[in-house]
């Protein structure tokens, strides 16, 4: 499995990386067999130290976490007993669909933009109430079951998700709504 450990304005150690490596190589090998690759960045606001690591499977499925506490290393295991805890939660159903799938998940590009006025507002304090539209970056579109993207969902803590369905080949969206069910739009059945 290939580690990509970095810092956010911080130093980080070879006794940090190496504890990292160790620890979070035994939770993964337990539960996902085939892991490519993790992303694990460690950042401080104020007195806090942040840990977020996401985890890429070979089932093509992400997993994050995020821990937070006043020691980098006490964060590393609070992101580390999150993973775990994600992780064993969803270790059937990944083992399930890894075993089902007989090709990788493939990916679609999904292009973003950024959206700006043409022109300048005349009036600037009105103007401060819209918000901007921003595009983080570009975005790959997988190819997956409705069930494996609302496991997409729930493992990797977004509240969105826009994917390709399988059984017919059209965009799909689920999404967290704010009563904690999850929200699926499939605009093939909207006619």
């Amino acid at each position: 499995m290939r580690y990509q450990i970095s810092g956010k304005q911080i130093d980080i150690g070879e006794a940090l990386q190496t504890h990292v490596k160790a620890e979070l190589g035994e939770v993964v090998e337990k539960y996902a067999q085939r892991p490519t690759d993790a992303v694990i960045v460690f950042s401080r606001v104020a007195h806090e130290y942040i840990c977020e690591a996401t985890i890429h499977l070979s089932t093509g499925l992400n997993a994050a976490a995020k821990g937070h506490a006043s020691e980098i290393y006490a964060a590393f295991e609070s992101c580390r007993e999150k993973m775990d805890k994600q992780l064993r939660r969803y270790k059937r159903r990944l083992r399930d669909h890894h075993r089902d799938r007989t090709a990788p998940v493939e990916f679609d590009g999904g292009s973003s933009y950024i959206l700006a006025p043409t022109e300048e507002p005349e009036d600037i304090e009105a103007d401060l109430n819209q918000p901007i539209v921003i595009a983080e970056m570009e975005t790959k579109i997988p190819s997956i079951t409705v069930g494996e993207a609302v496991m997409q969902l729930e493992l990797g803590a977004q509240k969105m998700l826009v994917f390709r369905n399988e059984g017919h080949g059209g965009v799909n969206v689920v999404y967290r709504r704010d009563d904690g069910n999850i929200g699926w739009i499939d605009p093939r059945n909207s006619k």
